[in-house]
């Protein structure tokens, strides 16, 4: 396997990882998730599984394309892909696992902040790598809408 496809493997894999074990903890909030008041809004418990592989897969792909280019900015923006990915990882288990409906407010907006300079920083190394974060940005905002919504909802 050559060093570019290992890249993309392993970049892949640190994203859907995080994103599954997350998952895993969770997994059993949702019959909670669906007792609770939702706006109409709301997606189906099922799209949320999908939707968030596709996002940390093109997050994996993205951090690859950055990680191969040689830019002084690369590390920067492989902190803020890591950094991110934290944030991310928690947010699941405050909003859906421990109910708190504000801190996983205020959650998503640091995690959207960092979403949105991790994005900024990939583009300014490899404009595809920005762009294929643009999926994800466009989600947090959902997600973060439909937050709040359940907040002042319960």
């Amino acid at each position: 396997m050559t060093q570019k496809i290992r890249s993309y493997v392993f970049f892949s894999a640190v994203a859907l990882l995080t994103g599954g074990v997350a998952g895993w903890l969770i997994r059993d909030s949702f019959e909670s998730f669906e007792q609770i008041n939702k706006p109409v809004f709301t997606p189906p418990a099922i799209v949320f599984p999908i939707i968030w592989s596709i996002l940390y897969l093109l997050m994996g792909i993205g951090a690859a394309r950055v990680a191969q280019n040689q830019s002084p900015q690369r590390e920067n923006a492989l902190t803020l892909f890591a950094a991110q990915l934290v944030i991310n990882f928690f947010w699941p288990i405050l909003f859906f696992r421990l109910n708190a409906y504000t801190l996983g407010a205020i959650w998503i907006v640091l995690l959207f902040i960092l979403a949105a300079a991790m994005t900024w920083t990939f583009a300014q190394i490899d404009r595809i790598a920005g762009w294929l974060q643009l999926p994800y940005l466009l989600w947090l905002i959902f997600a973060g809408i439909l937050n709040v919504a359940i907040l002042v909802l319960n």
